[in-house]
């Protein structure tokens, strides 16, 4: 069975070890495998080489669209597992696109893994696709990201009540929001207000893909956050290596 991951170059799997730079875990070494393919949207996603491919039309700030063949490729789960496990890191993120839509190789490929030596396995998703048993059994972390009015996507699709309901009971799931103006605020308290999403699990972090932004941002979101009795998260990442692929 095959996992169908992005690439840093055409050919090469998006497979890197760097520092996670959001969340819960922002600062811990991690080894990142990005999947490829999103069932939304975003028309501010920074990693739009996942999933809006020639002929996508739907909307996005950039307007790029990219080749399918040199954005994606197909690797056994065994060869990716055994990549992964290659690099000695012991935390392990699947992030994408969305990885969940892959969720019965993503469940092979971390048998596999569990095989070679102990991890850590994160699963980044939007929160819109529930994992099934046998995958859910293997994940420690879930970084939920919920897409707010803001991202482009319709509510009916990036909003769906029963996820975020079992999201906000799963005590494996971290919320994390991306905020670009304050309004987005009074969003993110009407759904964590409607959830009962745990104030101590959940993110405000600003968008954008440069430090001047992220900075700007950042000083009305921290003290946001601090009111509410929010967390609030940075892009270490952006401000380390830029917005760059395999970073």
């Amino acid at each position: 069975m095959n996992l169908i991951l992005a690439t840093t170059t055409p050919g090469q799997a998006e497979i890197f070890a760097s520092i996670q730079g959001e969340g819960a875990s922002i600062g811990r070494p991690s080894l990142f495998v990005r999947l490829s393919r999103c069932n939304l949207a975003c028309q501010w996603c920074d990693t739009a080489y996942t999933w809006r491919f020639d002929g996508d039309n739907r909307p996005h700030r950039d307007n790029l669209a990219f080749a399918r063949t040199s954005n994606q490729i197909a690797l056994d789960v065994s060869e990716v597992a055994a990549r992964i496990a290659a690099h000695g890191v012991p935390r392990v993120v699947i992030t994408g696109g969305e990885p969940l839509l892959q969720a019965p190789a993503l469940a092979r490929m971390i048998t596999a893994l569990s095989t070679m030596a102990p991890f850590h396995i994160e699963i980044e998703t939007n929160g819109t696709v529930a994992p099934p048993a046998a995958l859910d059994a293997m994940i420690d972390q879930y970084n939920v990201s919920p897409k707010l009015a803001h991202s482009g996507n319709p509510a009916a699709l990036a909003l769906i009540p029963e996820r975020l309901r079992e999201w906000a009971v799963n005590p494996r799931a971290w919320f994390k929001f991306v905020i670009a103006t304050p309004a987005d605020l009074t969003e993110v308290s009407d759904l964590a207000l409607t959830y009962a999403i745990a104030p101590d699990r959940l993110f405000v972090m600003p968008e954008g893909t440069d430090s001047t932004i992220l900075r700007d941002r950042s000083r009305w979101l921290a003290e946001a956050a601090m009111q509410r009795g929010w967390r609030f998260t940075d892009r270490l990442h952006i401000h380390l290596y830029g917005d760059t692929r395999g970073t």
